[in-house]
């Protein structure tokens, strides 16, 4: 596998990046599809594999970051996506589609008793926050330092934290964009991840104003840095005791287990925010909770939440949906967790053989690579490891001209069921090469 195709200044990507400059600042309309020199474009995908539009193939390890459990053009979901197309893809009326969806997850999900669709993670993050402060009657929300939830201003705040602006840890500064209104900072409670007694704390100081404590069980923005013991079982309770609402943003994290992070962790939060997977491959969010909480929405007595979206439920986008979660049973979920497993030792086993010192991280179908000899704790100590530890700028491009696709934000990926051990092979033979040249060894 070699790049010397979709470098040449003639290449098709080349010409296609080119013509996106032209009509899209930078030339894209994401910044996760950012690459020096410019992208790899995709032509068709099949399975665990993509083709590039120079004819070249790679396992996809990144399953546009994580929403495609089920891999590319899955023939039952494509079958049922098909039918659709055939008899209408959006009207002004609704459809049975998005009823069996939500009946499907208000099945599956202990947390789930009603659920409201949109067309976006970050859209269901806002849709999740507005619940919480229309029925909290509370301004304010908590999240956590360095966690990525989405777009909306409040969500965001703190996530591009860093030791010249985030403050001291017992009491972290909500850091903002300059793009976001200046005073929305007294609005954002920042806390800091798997310290409870100081997240207590500060939970405790603003409560009679605290709407919602927003979070990622497994956040990837954190390198999946997993939870202390009783860290969310701290949170649970205090928000319970408080009258705070509990969010948590599985946009990412539901792939892990059949019935999501929150019941994989023993946790039922009072509302959870849906999206990537459960729409089989199409622009899907999902905010879902206890009856009490999503009755804000219910328009019959006076909604205290007004969401319209024309391109909400759409029939496509739920079928696709309903087709991709009947398909992953909790047999489905095991052997994609096992295959996890094996990719994690493999990998660390690698590792250890080489003589690199590293930290694997992620559970289920998530898996993340940290080259220090420190396991971090939280968001702090990771930007600690990661200064401090070797530079993996160009893994991206090592990894692609041996047949490997990943995002350009470190060594972070997810499996699909496509997988198998063969793939989990040539995932680590790949990073071992490409680790090599760029000298960590």
């Amino acid at each position: 596998m070699q790049l010397a195709a979709y470098l040449d200044q003639q290449s098709e990507s080349k010409r296609l990046y080119d013509r996106a400059l032209t009509v899209m600042p930078g030339g894209n309309s994401r910044h996760t599809i950012v690459m020096d020199p410019y992208p790899v474009y995709a032509r068709s995908g099949h399975g665990c594999r993509v083709t590039d539009v120079e004819g070249e193939e790679r396992i996809d390890f990144i399953n546009n970051y994580t929403a495609l459990i089920r891999g590319h053009s899955d023939p039952d979901v494509t079958a049922a996506v098909s039918k659709v197309i055939h008899t209408g893809t959006a009207f002004s009326l609704p459809t049975e589609y998005d009823i069996r969806l939500a009946e499907l997850l208000v099945d599956r999900i202990p947390a789930a008793e009603q659920v409201r669709f949109c067309n976006s993670g970050s859209e269901a993050v806002l849709l999740a926050i507005r619940a919480a402060r229309a029925y909290t009657g509370r301004s304010k929300i908590a999240k956590f330092e360095g966690c990525y939830h989405g777009i909306y201003d409040y969500a965001q705040a703190s996530d591009s934290s860093r030791p010249g602006n985030w403050g001291e840890v017992d009491s972290p500064q909500t850091t903002l964009e300059t793009s976001m209104v200046p005073n929305l900072g007294k609005d954002v409670v920042t806390l800091p991840w798997n310290r409870p007694k100081i997240c207590a704390q500060l939970i405790e100081d603003c409560a009679d104003e605290l709407a919602a404590v927003l979070i990622d069980p497994l956040p990837a923005a954190l390198g999946l840095l997993s939870p202390v013991e009783g860290f969310l079982e701290t949170l649970r309770e205090l928000t319970r005791e408080l009258g705070v609402v509990l969010i948590f943003d599985e946009v990412m994290s539901f792939r892990i287990g059949y019935r999501g992070a929150g019941h994989a962790n023993g946790i039922t939060p009072d509302l959870m925010s849906m999206g990537k997977i459960i729409g089989g491959g199409f622009p899907v969010g999902a905010v879902t909770g206890s009856t009490a909480i999503m009755s804000v929405f219910d328009h019959r007595p006076g909604e205290k939440v007004h969401h319209g979206g024309t391109y909400n439920g759409n029939p496509v986008t739920m079928a696709a949906g309903y087709e991709t979660m009947r398909l992953m049973t909790q047999n489905e979920y095991i052997r994609l967790a096992e295959l996890g497993d094996t990719l994690r030792a493999n990998l660390s086993e690698m590792l250890q053989r080489r003589g690199v010192q590293h930290q694997v991280t992620g559970c289920g179908s998530m898996f993340c690579l940290l080259l220090s000899a420190r396991r971090p704790v939280d968001f702090r100590e990771l930007i600690e490891c990661r200064e401090s530890g070797p530079e993996l700028t160009g893994l991206d491009r090592e990894m692609l001209s041996r047949g490997v696709l990943l995002g350009s934000r470190g060594l972070f990926g997810v499996l699909s069921t496509p997988m198998g051990e063969a793939e989990i092979d040539q995932f680590i033979d790949a990073l071992d090469q490409s680790l090599k040249a760029l000298r960590i060894y």
